[in-house]
C-alpha cells in the first residue's frame, strides 16, 4: 500500500490526458469528502461476499494469498441454518487463523417463505422476516452461530436487527458481536441510514446504484461503517464501479469494498449441487478484488486501508434499549 503522502497526490482516471485535450474535470470539492474513519485508523476495509461453506472459504483464502488481496471480512449469504456445526466451526477456525471477520446470514427470509406477495410484481415485504416464528428462527441462528465463535451476523429485517441489538445488550449474544445490514434491504437516504444505525447496525450495506452525492449526504448525518458492492451481482443490478473506487472511499469512508460478481448464477441457498459454480465464482471474486486494488494503486489512491484484523465499528448512535438511562 502507498503512504499517506501519496494519497494527497492521487490522480483521477485519465486526468492528465484529458487535461491536455482541454477536457479536464472540475476540481474535487473538499466539502464532499467524508470526515469519518474506522476506529484505529483507515478509511476502507475489504470484504469477499457469497463465500458459501468451508470449501469455498478455502478457495478464497488460497486465492487471496496467491494474488495478495488483503481481506478484512468474509461473508456468507445462504444462512446459518444451511451449515452444520462442523462446517461453521471449520470456517471460524480458518478465518481466525488469518484474523479475518466471518459474517453469516441469519435465519428465514421472506423470499423463501410461503407468502405469495414476494413473488408478485410489487415484491411484497422482500427478505424481511414474516411473523414471530421467522424472527425466532433468526434469533436461534444468531445464538447458535455466536456460541460456535461467529462474531458477525448479517440481517435483512429491521425488527431482527433491533432484537439482536437488544440481545447483545442483555448478554444473550456476546457484546462484541457485530450486526451487518444486507444489501437487499439497504437504506437509500440519510434519514433511513441513520435509523439503521440507531437500531443497532454496525455495518450498513447500501445499494450499489447510489450516486456519489448520495454518499456525501449520508456521511453528513452518520459515521456508521458502510458496505458497498464495487461489482454487484445481477440481482442487485450488476453494476461495476471499479473506476469510482477512489471517489467512493473519499465520500463514503469508513467503507467496506465488497467484491461481488456480475453475470454469475445465483447460489442461494447453497448446496453441493452448486459446488462447481460456487468455487469458480469464489475464486473470481478474489480476482475482481485484485483488479480493483490494482486500479487504486495505479492512481496513487490505495493508501488509508484500515489495519488487517480490525473489525469493530467504533462508537455509534443507538436508540435507548429497555432499562437504559
Amino acid at each position: 500500500m502507498t503512504t499517506d503522502a501519496s494519497v494527497t497526490a492521487a490522480r483521477r482516471p485519465g486526468e492528465q490526458a484529458l487535461a491536455a485535450l482541454g477536457l479536464g474535470a472540475p476540481a474535487l470539492d473538499p466539502a464532499d469528502a467524508s470526515a469519518h474513519n474506522f476506529p484505529g485508523g483507515g478509511k476502507w476495509r475489504t470484504e469477499i461476499p457469497s463465500c458459501e461453506g468451508p470449501e469455498a472459504l478455502a478457495v478464497v483464502l488460497k486465492e487471496s494469498s496467491r494474488l495478495d488481496v488483503p481481506i478484512h471480512r468474509i461473508s456468507q449469504g445462504s444462512g446459518v441454518w444451511m451449515l452444520s456445526d462442523a462446517e461453521i466451526t471449520e470456517m471460524v477456525e480458518a478465518t481466525n487463523e488469518r484474523d479475518i471477520e466471518l459474517c453469516l446470514f441469519t435465519g428465514p427470509r421472506g423470499t423463501w417463505d410461503i407468502g405469495g406477495s414476494v413473488r408478485s410484481d410489487s415484491r411484497g415485504a422482500g427478505l424481511r422476516a414474516r411473523g414471530h416464528d421467522a424472527v425466532a428462527g433468526c434469533v436461534e441462528d444468531a445464538v447458535r452461530a455466536t456460541e460456535l465463535g461467529v462474531k458477525c451476523l448479517l440481517v435483512a429485517d429491521e425488527g431482527v436487527l433491533w432484537t439482536l441489538h437488544r440481545a447483545r445488550q442483555a448478554g444473550i449474544i456476546p457484546a462484541d458481536t457485530t450486526l451487518k445490514v444486507s444489501a437487499l434491504v439497504g437504506p437509500v437516504n440519510p434519514a433511513s441510514y441513520s435509523v439503521f444505525e440507531h437500531l443497532g447496525a454496525d455495518s450498513i450495506n447500501v445499494p450499489s446504484d447510489l450516486t456519489l452525492d448520495h454518499l456525501t449526504e449520508i456521511r453528513r448525518v452518520s459515521g456508521a461503517p458502510m458496505d458497498m458492492y464495487i461489482e454487484a451481482p445481477d440481482d442487485l443490478g450488476g453494476y461495476i464501479r471499479m473506476y469510482e473506487v477512489a471517489e467512493l472511499i473519499r465520500r463514503g469512508a469508513p467503507i467496506y469494498l465488497k467484491f461481488g460478481l456480475s453475470k454469475a448464477p445465483g447460489i442461494y441457498p447453497w448446496g453441493t449441487h452448486l459446488r462447481d459454480v460456487t468455487l469458480d465464482t469464489a475464486r473470481e471474486r478474489v480476482r475482481r478484488g485484485r483488479l480493483a486494488l490494482d486500479l487504486l494503486a495505479r492512481h496513487g489512491a490505495d493508501g488509508d486501508m484500515a489495519p488487517l484484523g480490525s473489525r469493530l465499528p467504533g462508537v455509534l448512535n443507538r436508540f435507548p434499549t429497555e432499562g437504559s438511562a
